[in-house]
C-alpha cells in the first residue's frame, strides 16, 4: 500500500500522470465557470444538462456502431451528449416560456424524463454485441482511470477554451450576474452573453461526464464556487480560490481513485471537494461559521461596553456633583446580570475607560473614558434626533430603534447626520436627551 501511494504521489506511471493532469484541468475550469453560474443562480442547469446528455451518449453509440464505426470513441459520445444536452436545455426554455410552469419544475421534468430515456437506451445498447464492453455506464458514475492521453488533451483544450472565454468576458459576465437589467440598459447584448455563459457550462458539463459522471458533475460547478464564497467578497479572488479548490479536489480524488480502482472516481472527487467545502464552511475568513460567531461575540461585547459608557455618562450628566456610580445603579439601569456586568466592567477597566473602587464597589469614568463616552452619547442622540425629525419615530420608541442600528453606523453616516442637524444643534455640541425633556435643546 505504501509503495502504491508513493508511485501515485511521484507520478511514476504514465497513465497516472494523464489522469491527474486531465482531472486537474477539468477542476480548474469547472471552478472558474461555477462562480458565474452560482452568482447567476443557474447552478442546477448543469445538473439538468448532465442528465439530459445520457440519451445522446446511448444514441451516438448505437448509431455509430450500426454504421460500422467505433461507437466507443470519446469525441463521438461527447458529441452525442452535447446535442442531447442542448435539446434538454431547449426543452426547459420551451416549458418555462410556453407554459405557466416555473423553472424548478421544468428542470425536474426534463431531468427525470431524459435520464429515464437514457437508462432505457443504455439497456438496449448493452444487449448488443460487445455492448456490455462499451463502458457506457462509466458516464453515470465516472471512471477517471479509463482516461487515455487523447481524452486528457481533449479535456485540457476544452477547459482552456472555457477559461479564456470567462477571462475575456469577465467584465461582461460580472455585470450580467449582478445586474442584468443595468447591463441591458448600457447596451450590452444580454441574450448573447447569457448564451455564451451557458455554452461554457455545456462544455464543462459534457467533458466532465467521464471524470465524475453525470450524477455528480454538478458538484464540480457548485461546490468549489460555494466554498470560495466563504473566503472572499471579491469576484476575482473568488474565481482564483474556486479554481484552486476545484483543481485540488480533482487532483486528490483522481489520485485516490488510482490507488483504489474499485471505488467510483466521481464519488472520490466530489467527496474531496466536499471536505474543502466543510473546511471553508467552518473557518472561511469572510463567511465561515466560526468567524461569524467570533464577530457576533465581539460585536455583542462592544455593544455592552458602549452601553456601559453611555449609562455612566448620562448618570454623571444628570448629577454633575457625583463622583462615582454604585454597582446597584448599573444593575438596575440595564437589567444586567451580576456575571455579565462584572465581565463588561473588567473589559472596560482593561481598556482604560473605567476606574473602580473595589472596596465600595463604585465606578467612575477615566479621562479617556469620559471622552469616549461623550462621543458615543452624542452619536446615539444624533441618531435619535434624526429618527424623530426625519423618520417620524415617536420619542417614546426612538431609543430602541436607535439602539438597533447605531452600533454599526459608519463614520461617513455620522458625519452626514451631523451635517443635517448642525443647523439646529450648533457645531460639536451635545444634544439633550430626547427622553429627558419634550423640548429639544442644546447643552453648551
Amino acid at each position: 500500500m505504501t509503495e502504491q501511494l508513493w508511485r501515485v504521489i511521484s507520478l511514476q506511471d504514465h497513465n497516472t500522470r494523464v489522469v491527474i493532469f486531465g482531472a486537474a484541468m477539468l477542476g480548474l475550469a469547472a471552478g472558474l465557470v461555477g462562480c458565474f453560474t452560482l452568482l447567476r443562480r443557474r447552478a442546477l442547469v448543469g445538473d439538468a444538462l448532465a442528465h439530459a446528455a445520457l440519451p445522446g451518449i446511448a444514441i451516438a453509440f448505437l448509431w455509430v456502431s450500426a454504421m460500422g464505426g467505433n461507437g466507443r470513441s470519446l469525441p463521438v459520445l461527447l458529441a452525442g451528449a452535447t446535442v442531447s444536452g442542448l435539446f434538454g436545455i431547449a426543452s426547459i426554455l420551451i416549458i418555462r416560456r410556453g407554459t405557466r410552469i416555473k423553472e424548478d419544475a421544468a428542470l425536474g421534468i426534463v431531468l427525470s424524463v431524459f435520464f429515464g430515456l437514457g437508462l432505457e437506451l443504455l439497456g438496449i445498447a448493452q444487449q448488443m454485441k460487445n455492448g456490455n464492453k462499451a463502458g457506457l455506464e462509466s458516464f453515470i458514475y465516472g471512471k477517471t482511470a479509463s482516461m487515455v492521453e487523447s481524452d486528457a488533451w481533449l479535456i485540457t483544450v476544452a477547459s482552456l477554451i472555457c477559461v479564456v472565454v470567462c477571462v475575456g468576458l469577465f467584465k461582461e459576465f460580472k455585470l450580467l450576474c449582478f445586474d442584468e437589467a443595468f447591463a441591458g440598459s448600457r447596451g450590452y447584448p444580454v441574450v448573447l452573453l447569457d448564451a455564451a455563459l451557458m455554452s461554457v457550462v455545456v462544455v464543462i458539463t459534457i467533458i466532465g461526464l467521464q471524470a465524475v459522471g453525470l450524477v455528480l458533475v454538478i458538484a464540480l460547478l457548485v461546490i468549489p464556487a460555494a466554498s470560495a464564497r466563504f473566503w472572499t467578497d471579491r469576484l476575482v479572488w473568488m474565481m482564483v480560490l474556486s479554481s484552486a479548490i476545484g483543481m485540488t479536489g480533482c487532483l486528490i480524488g483522481a489520485a485516490a481513485s488510482a490507488m483504489l480502482p474499485r471505488l467510483p472516481s466521481g464519488a472520490m472527487i466530489v467527496l474531496t471537494t466536499g471536505v474543502g467545502f466543510l473546511i471553508s464552511f467552518f473557518v472561511g475568513a469572510r463567511r465561515g461559521l466560526l468567524i461569524r460567531m467570533w464577530r457576533r461575540r465581539s460585536l455583542n461585547a462592544s455593544i455592552d461596553r458602549q452601553h456601559l459608557l453611555r449609562e455612566l455618562y448620562e448618570l454623571f450628566e444628570n448629577d454633575p456633583s457625583r463622583l462615582s456610580v454604585s454597582w446597584e445603579e448599573l444593575v438596575q439601569a440595564r437589567s444586567w446580570s451580576n456575571k455579565r456586568l462584572r465581565k463588561i466592567l473588567d473589559q472596560a477597566s482593561n481598556d482604560g475607560w473605567v476606574s473602580e473602587n473595589i472596596t465600595k464597589m463604585e465606578f467612575a469614568l477615566t479621562k479617556r473614558g469620559e471622552s469616549e463616552a461623550r462621543r458615543l452619547t452624542r452619536r446615539h442622540r444624533l441618531w435619535e434626533l434624526y429618527l424623530i425629525h426625519h423618520a417620524d419615530i415617536a420619542p417614546q420608541r426612538v431609543d430602541r430603534d436607535a439602539d438597533a442600528i447605531e452600533h454599526v453606523l459608519e463614520p461617513e453616516t455620522v458625519a452626514e447626520l451631523e451635517s443635517l442637524l448642525n443647523a439646529e444643534l450648533g457645531e460639536r455640541r451635545m444634544p439633550t436627551d430626547p427622553h429627558a425633556s419634550s423640548a429639544e435643546g442644546v447643552e453648551a
